[in-house]
């Protein structure tokens, strides 16, 4: 009851600064002007049909421009928006994918110097986005602790990836992105494994799913709904049932991405293994919007 205290006492903090504060709350999204990045959609674009190559590109590099009105408006209603905004998510997949093929080559200690390079270097593609950044620095500061031998603790690398980022650039602390990061994150280190003990008879592929949507829409719930002025009881089952095809699409995708920069139709016969997953993503969110 404590811990769900503090996240109501922060949520109800926050929502007094979007309401009531002199600075508003942007949900705006950046324009995407990266060459690479827009080279890349483009590739998806040219090989999937819509709104199958937005949502890889909203996946896989946060692109949203480009998302048909009709299937965003069903993303917000179903609350599964936050797949196709750039998530720290994204890192977390490609971290863990790629520190498992450089464990085939490398020790441990070379292979995380090439894993940081590989971390930021997507949080260059992707346009230095708060939720980005958040998981890179949060990430570098984890591995930089194992390299070094020491244990260091989650709450502590969260602290003080706030408060880095809060420097750098203090207007983050009145943009969406750092706010739902910041609050999914602590939701999740606070809840996902206690609500995954309670939910254990589910298979694994839906209790991962669920636990991680229930304990994330604690923190958000609240700004979502004052935000787009409208929540959906059902997104943590709607999420529990896409969840699962997200680091599956968001692998795939960005492997037929660096593939199809170099050789277009090896790059296209990787993106079409995408089909199926996004045709389920996309069959769940429209029917239960």
């Amino acid at each position: 009851m404590r811990i769900l205290f503090w996240i109501f006492l922060i949520s109800f903090t926050i929502l007094r600064v979007i309401t009531s504060g002199p600075t508003k709350i942007t949900a705006n999204f950046p324009e995407d002007t990266n060459p690479l990045k827009e080279k890349i959609s483009s590739f998806y674009k040219k090989t999937l049909p819509e709104p199958h190559a937005s949502l890889l590109s909203g996946m896989v590099l946060g692109t949203k421009t480009g998302l048909p009105y009709n299937f965003w408006q069903s993303l917000k209603i179903t609350g599964t928006a936050h797949v196709v905004v750039a998530s720290g998510m994204n890192v977390s997949l490609l971290a863990g994918f790629l520190l498992g093929f450089l464990a085939l080559f490398f020790k441990r200690k070379t292979a995380i110097p090439i894993l940081l390079t590989a971390i930021w270097g997507y949080v260059f593609l992707v346009g230095f986005e708060a939720p980005i950044v958040r998981a890179g620095i949060m990430g570098s500061l984890a591995f930089a602790g194992q390299t070094l031998g020491r244990v260091v603790s989650v709450w502590r690398i969260l602290a003080l990836t706030v408060l880095v980022m809060l420097a750098v650039k203090p207007t983050w602390a009145f943009e969406l992105g750092f706010i739902l990061s910041f609050l999914a994150t602590t939701s999740l280190m606070l809840f996902e494994s206690r609500i995954r003990t309670y939910i254990k008879v589910l298979p694994e592929v839906v209790k991962e799913g669920l636990s991680t949507s229930l304990a994330a829409q604690v923190g958000v719930a609240p700004i979502l709904f004052v935000t787009f002025g409208q929540f959906n009881p059902l997104s943590p089952v709607i999420n529990a049932l896409v969840l699962w095809t997200v680091p599956l699409i968001t692998i795939i995708g960005a492997l037929a991405g660096i593939i199809g920069m170099a050789v277009p139709f090896l790059g296209s016969l990787v993106l079409y293994l995408c089909y199926p997953l996004t045709s389920w993503f996309i069959w769940v969110v429209t029917s239960l919007s």
